[in-house]
């Protein structure tokens, strides 16, 4: 081998080393296969859907990607709410990540006690009237005083692993859609006209990642760093 043919090879490995290396690094926790679906998932969601935040997508795909290899999730649906942005934006994403397809994107209210348009404080705590982040999981339907509902399961313990007994349902309200967004309990409630073809989209064991950037969740919720 020549001393031209030798560097090139040598080159080549170091390009190759760093490209796998920036895949993990820019992926804390993830090995290199999973951080390197993440990063895939990301680049085809952002050409489809320009206008989400793409680290609430990133922290989303994340989660999935986590439940899943903790057995929890093989549906290829994500729902995204996005508590970084006003409510007076369209923050709620429900996408079907078998072929990228963004299937919703609309209105969700926030808790009375999170913040005014924008939602600045979270809580896990009964009668808290505050909206709780994480990582959720649907359960079943049921008709309510706020019609057509959709149970759901808090799974990131200490974040919103109380939503199930605080009575934290998606359901539609008439404060929302409506060129006004209202405020629940700590519900993500949504446009009434859209609430049964979403939650039928999306009952019974999808994931939903109510993101914000809170350090803590961040840094500490076992779906983001485990």
């Amino acid at each position: 081998m020549n001393l031209k043919t030798k560097l090139l090879s040598t080159l080549t490995l170091s390009l190759l080393a760093f490209n796998s290396y920036s895949i993990y690094a820019s992926t804390p926790h993830l090995s290199a296969n999973k951080a390197s679906w993440v990063d895939h998932e990301e680049q085809i969601i952002r050409a489809h859907i320009p206008n989400i935040n793409p680290t609430a997508l990133r922290t989303s795909l994340i989660a999935y990607n986590h439940a899943k290899s903790m057995g929890i999730e093989n549906k290829p649906l994500l729902t995204i709410i996005d508590f970084s942005k006003p409510s007076s934006s369209k923050r709620l994403w429900v996408i079907n990540l078998k072929n990228n397809e963004e299937l919703f994107n609309t209105y969700v209210s926030h808790g009375k006690n999170s913040g005014g348009v924008d939602s600045t404080s979270f809580s896990n705590q009964p009668q808290s009237k505050k909206s709780s982040i994480g990582v959720y999981m649907t359960a079943d339907t049921y008709f309510g005083k706020n019609g057509y509902s959709l149970r759901l399961r808090g799974l990131d313990q200490g974040y919103n692993n109380n939503v199930y007994k605080r009575d934290i349902v998606m359901h539609g309200a008439h404060y929302v859609g409506n060129g006004e967004i209202g405020h629940s309990w700590g519900c993500p409630a949504i446009d009434p006209k859209l609430a049964k073809p979403i939650i039928n989209t999306i009952k019974q064991n999808t994931l939903i990642v109510a993101y914000y950037p809170d350090h803590s969740w961040l840094t500490h919720s076992e779906f983001l760093t485990g």
